[in-house]
């Protein structure tokens, strides 16, 4: 008789387990020769040394699967005991699972460029209007590249631009008053997190949601890193960030030149970017539009209806001015 401990390192034990402990009893029914006892995400074997080696080679593949699909149902745990393949599930275009065993996937055409940029480039820009997917695709990449370990950390920013709001109205301290403007990271992630592995990657500091102030003098090596909301950044914002790669890591650079918060005479630094680094070998520019929108269908409506507002406005400011250039010219 030999005791081993068995630690659970890249799962979520709840989800590993099952409700009310279903799979933890179905996996103790497949070993009666075995005691076994789980708590938290240790499991402590006693018994026979041969039965043991079988069952921490399953328990093994089980951890694998979990960690890829976020689900475990028991005719997987039956299938892989009993030493039979368990029926694919993924698909080639799956990025990863949700939490609910949902698989993630590019939903259109320029979502699926998303996906092949990030394979070639150290450098993505994804640019287009709210609800085109380009923040969800890119966490959903990043978290793919720390299950599979191409990088050891996920950092994502945003810059702190209020948006007819005031920081210094909100309650709370600074952190408090910063949360709301990366709350919808948070939301991407805790779609693909089990919440427990999410606390335990945040405590860690293998996932980090910081405001772009944050990222100054840093040097980031190994990561994924994200800048959401780009087109608020300034200038030297923009630069500053850029220059934090390190080795081994790659940036995803997100915006909507069209949803600018910034005073109007500041320049945005996403649309400076944009003009100065397109064409450079490792740097990848992808436009999405309205058609990519995967929200409420209203929402493609409403990028539209404002689209033509915009166009509307620009046209008759144009007619405005060449009327007013008219008047001077024949004043003379």
């Amino acid at each position: 008789m030999i005791e081993k401990v068995i630690i659970l390192e890249d799962i979520d034990p709840i989800t590993f387990y099952g409700v009310n402990n279903a799979n933890m009893q179905l996996i103790k029914a497949l070993y009666p020769k075995l005691r076994i006892v789980a708590r938290g995400n240790v499991i402590k074997v006693l018994g026979d040394e041969e039965e043991m080696h079988a069952f921490e080679e399953n328990i093994t593949k089980l951890e694998k699967y979990c960690a890829e699909f976020n689900s475990l149902k028991e005719e997987v745990i039956i299938d892989i005991i009993k030493g039979n393949a368990p029926q694919a599930e993924k698909s080639g275009n799956v990025i990863v699972f949700s939490v609910t065993g949902k698989p993630i996937i590019p939903r259109s055409e320029n979502q699926q460029k998303l996906v092949e940029a990030f394979k070639k480039s150290n450098l993505v820009f994804a640019i287009g209007p709210a609800g085109s997917g380009k923040t969800y695709t890119a966490i959903a990449l990043a978290v793919r590249a720390l299950k599979n370990k191409e990088i050891k950390k996920i950092i994502l920013s945003r810059p702190a631009v209020e948006a007819g709001e005031k920081l210094g109205f909100l309650p709370g301290d600074m952190k408090e008053k910063i949360d709301p403007y990366l709350q919808p990271l948070y939301d991407a992630l805790q779609d693909m997190i089990p919440a427990a592995k999410l606390q335990e990657y945040m405590e860690n500091n293998v996932i980090q949601i910081a405001p772009l102030a944050f990222m100054r003098g840093r040097t980031l090596n190994d990561a994924v890193v994200i800048l959401d909301e780009a087109q608020n950044t300034t200038t030297q914002q923009i630069k500053m960030f850029l220059t934090r790669m390190g080795m081994n890591t790659k940036m995803f650079v997100t915006g909507d030149i069209t949803q600018i918060d910034l005073p109007s005479s500041q320049t945005s630094g996403l649309i400076q970017a944009l003009h100065i680094l397109r064409g450079i070998r490792g740097i990848s520019v992808v436009e999405l539009n309205k058609k990519d929108i995967v929200r409420h269908k209203l929402v493609e409506h409403i990028v539209e209806a404002y689209d033509k507002f915009d166009k509307e406005r620009k046209e008759e400011r144009e007619r405005l001015k060449a009327e007013k250039d008219k008047e001077q010219e024949e004043m003379k």
